[in-house]
């Protein structure tokens, strides 16, 4: 059983930062697949960045390209993404999730076997 756990999300100006946190639990965590994923109210939850284990290959949409940045910490079993230049439209609660089997696409939720709580994220306009 893997557990996560979010935290950094808040409230921010447009065109400022925030850092989100994911922790996890379990012996293998340098070899998930770790995503960030993020949910709007009335809107499906949508892919935001993903980070493959091993090499560490990266992975983000569009709407976030040049913005956001996920990373990992295999020593404190800790994933982050890095959000700059927010805006409006970033609002929404960010999941982390896990694919424990650490194989598979990286872009589905359906790829992803845990998930955490959830942390808010609003950006004022």
């Amino acid at each position: 059983q893997v557990q996560l756990v979010e935290s950094g999300g808040g409230l921010v100006q447009a065109g400022g930062s925030l850092r989100l946190s994911c922790a996890a639990s379990g012996r293998t965590f340098s070899r998930y697949n770790m995503g960030w994923f993020r949910q709007a109210p009335g809107k499906e939850r949508e892919f935001v960045a993903a980070i493959r284990w091993g090499a560490g290959s990266t992975y983000y949409p569009d709407s976030v390209k040049g913005r956001f940045t996920i990373s990992r910490d295999n020593a404190k079993n800790t994933v982050y993404l890095q959000m700059n230049n927010l805006k409006p439209e970033d609002t929404a609660v960010y999941y982390c999730a896990a694919n424990s089997r650490g194989s598979g696409g990286i872009y589905s939720t359906e790829e992803y076997d845990y998930w955490g709580q959830g942390t808010q994220v609003t950006v004022s306009s």
